[in-house]
């Protein structure tokens, strides 16, 4: 038998009052792929991950993640975003709350792990991404660097299948971008199913597996980066990526 895909879009459809954002998107992940995001803004791509963790219900599709279609009636939308981390581009953590407790929150709170079982873990992964000494500290004493390499850190502390990231980068200053682009190349080092909204062409020709480029709801063109980048055969996709060469961005 073959495994399932670790994620599977089906015709999935969704408008906010009668503006149509996803028209039909058809996408499959298997285990350990990451997957790139690509496309102006407006293109759907944010909406497409928001989706995909059910903060937004589709109006017609499906989804199914690991075999088990999260878009069927009565399913419980908690359980399946224990399954699905997800990291947005502005960072979101609580700011009357220590980067520890920010991390250990919901594994103990959700996953029902022991405080000392919890802070255990999130201790490894501060250090596993340079953030040892910042356990005891408040979200506002970290650059923004730091702080989105937290949420990222809370985000792996929960033990997800599959990791959404929309735009993570986007709200760093330039010199900050790097250190959070590394954390997310050792997670696809590491073997973490990703799929990625970006804006970071050099990165998802350098990290993916896979490319999409949206327009207006559809994935218009799919493939690996060095076809995506180099040979895009949708003269969308091209007058999209040589405005990007144009701006010193690829």
């Amino acid at each position: 038998m073959t495994a399932a895909p670790a994620l599977l879009l089906e015709g999935v459809h969704k408008s906010f009052d009668k503006h149509e954002v996803l028209k039909g998107i058809d996408l499959a992940l298997e285990p350990h792929d990451v997957v790139c995001l690509i496309g102006a803004s407006g293109s759907g791509k944010s909406t497409l991950l928001r989706c995909v963790n059910l903060l937004e219900p589709i109006d017609q599709g499906r989804i199914v993640l690991g075999g088990d279609e999260i878009t069927a009636p009565g399913v419980k939308v908690d359980r399946v975003r224990r399954r699905v981390g997800i990291v947005f581009q502005a960072f979101n953590l609580f700011p009357h709350m220590t980067v520890l407790r920010n991390v250990t929150l919901g594994p103990i709170r959700a996953l029902g792990a022991s405080r000392a079982e919890a802070e255990a873990e999130a201790r490894e992964l501060l250090g596993r991404f340079g953030l040892a000494d910042r356990a005891g500290d408040y979200p506002d004493r970290l650059s923004g660097g730091q702080q989105q390499r937290v949420a990222i850190v809370r985000a792996l502390a929960m033990r997800p299948e599959l990791m959404l990231l929309d735009e993570v980068t986007s709200a760093l200053d330039p010199e900050l971008v790097a250190e959070v682009l590394s954390v997310i190349r050792e997670l696809a080092e590491s073997g973490m199913t990703m799929l990625i909204a970006t804006h970071e062409m050099s990165f998802a020709r350098d990290i993916a597996h896979r490319v999409c480029f949206l327009d207006e709801g559809v994935i218009l063109e799919e493939g690996d980066p060095e076809q995506i980048f180099t040979a895009p055969r949708e003269p969308r996709t091209q007058q999209f990526l040589q405005r990007i060469v144009a701006a010193g961005r690829l």
